[in-house]
């Protein structure tokens, strides 16, 4: 790490974690330790427009933009992928920014945090947006790297047919040592800014609103995150949660769940709230924690287990360190976490939801943000052997993906191409067949 010139902190961050993966530690959290939690809403909260501009003026934008879509097939920035009007995650995010210093009369800088696989090709595509950067800040800051390890050794991993793939990020919770070592959160704090608002860049729901700022500045809390009601689509993803042992919020990550507590996690009536990985932080706060750390946090581990080359499962099994943003909730007393609607969390992990993020599920207003046209958002389950990587996912949508808006669910099993104007209506469920299958333009799929 050091003969990468990777930061002296991070070093220190990663021989941390380093050590405990070392001496067996799996950060799990048994669900006796924990209790369910339960939260307000926001529509349900009072925020005075004064407040709420007044606390948008003193926010600043960060978007996690390390991630290259491999699961999906991609070897660039997933947030390089077209997903409205021939608009990418980058320029809709781009756009609903500036719309909102327009509107607004705010500064809002927006920060890009990138991985050394996503920057070139970021920074090369907002060039087209010549009034994003703010004066004095940069548009990007370099997540860290840490080497992969050997699963058996825990020696850094050697893969000759691609050296750069022994090398990946230490996960987003990173994110608070780059801004500590880089001295970039005092330059914020310096430039007048108070708040951070901080969100995946593949979540076009996550937008710094002036209401949900408002929230957190009147709140006084450190430290929030957003959440949404879990649906049967979140069983296996992460949960908040109330540690027995002094009562603060934790976020249980499903890497962090012992087998045993698997059907604990399943559970949407026991623990009802997922994260939407939008935070929001005080800028000072943070940074006296940190300062008084030294630039560690110590946030709980993640063990993550993976392939060398995560899309071909016949190389050797490493170990990746990894720890959440999100599980920083923990280290402040009076951290809080608030409901929102579903409309702030529109992730997009696998194909099955960008079909529904093209489809007219969603409009896209003239602010840029996405609305949804529904009351529930309709299930999705497309054939992995033919849908999984987005090359594949294309060709089987040449002409647009089916009206979604009066379906409850889709489920595609074996090869189909879909024509022009198909519209899924209530439960469909297509069965493979020998050989593979189209749906004629114009068909109605579902429908009496």
């Amino acid at each position: 790490m050091v003969d990468a010139d990777v930061d002296a902190t991070a070093i220190e961050v990663f021989a941390h974690y380093y050590r405990q993966v070392e001496h067996g530690e799996t950060g799990m959290i048994g669900e006796e330790s924990i209790d369910p939690h339960d939260m307000e809403s926001l529509a349900a909260v009072d925020v005075d427009d004064e407040v709420a501009s007044r606390a948008l003026a003193a926010t600043v934008a960060i978007k996690l933009n390390g991630g290259l879509g491999t699961s999906m097939g991609m070897e660039r920035a997933k947030s390089l992928l077209c997903v409205r009007r021939g608009l990418s995650f980058l320029d809709v995010i781009a756009r609903q920014v500036l719309h909102l210093r327009q509107t607004h009369q705010v500064r809002l800088p927006l920060l890009f945090m990138n991985s050394f696989r996503t920057s070139a090709d970021t920074m090369a595509a907002l060039q087209r947006y010549a009034d994003l950067p703010v004066d004095g800040l940069p548009l990007e800051f370099l997540q860290n790297k840490e080497p992969k390890l050997d699963a058996t050794t825990l020696e850094p991993i050697s893969h000759p047919a691609d050296p750069e793939l022994e090398w990946c990020p230490p996960g987003h919770g990173d994110l608070y040592t780059v801004l500590h070592a880089s001295g970039l959160l005092r330059q914020l704090i310096d430039a007048g800014f108070r708040y951070a608002f901080v969100s995946n860049a593949d979540n076009l729901g996550a937008v710094p609103t002036p209401r949900v700022a408002g929230w957190f500045a009147g709140s006084g809390a450190p430290f929030a995150i957003e959440a949404v009601r879990r649906t049967p689509s979140d069983r296996k993803g992460g949960h908040f949660a109330r540690r027995r042992s002094d009562g603060r919020i934790v976020l249980r990550e499903t890497a962090q769940t012992p087998p045993e507590d698997l059907a604990a996690l399943a559970d949407l009536d026991r623990h009802r709230y997922t994260s939407t990985n939008n935070l929001w932080f005080d800028l000072v706060a943070m940074a006296e924690v940190l300062e008084a750390r030294r630039g560690i946090l110590g946030l709980p581990l993640i063990r993550n287990v993976k392939t060398v080359d995560p899309t071909d499962p016949s190389t050797p099994e490493v170990v990746q360190i990894e720890c959440a943003m999100g599980a920083a909730i923990e280290l402040f007393e009076e951290a809080t976490t608030i409901e929102v609607d579903r409309d702030r969390f529109i992730p997009v992990k696998t194909t099955n939801d960008l079909l529904v993020l093209r489809s007219d599920v969603y409009d896209l207003a003239e602010d840029f943000r996405l609305g949804q046209t529904t009351d529930e958002i309709p299930f999705v389950d497309l054939d992995t052997s033919h849908f999984k990587l987005v090359n594949d996912f294309d060709q089987r949508f040449p002409e647009g993906v089916p009206s979604m808006r009066r379906a409850r669910s889709l489920r595609v099993n074996g090869d189909w191409t879909f024509g022009r104007d198909v519209a899924v209506v209530g439960d469909v469920e297509l069965d493979p067949a020998a050989a593979a299958e189209r749906v004629a333009p114009g068909t109605v799929l579902g429908a009496d």
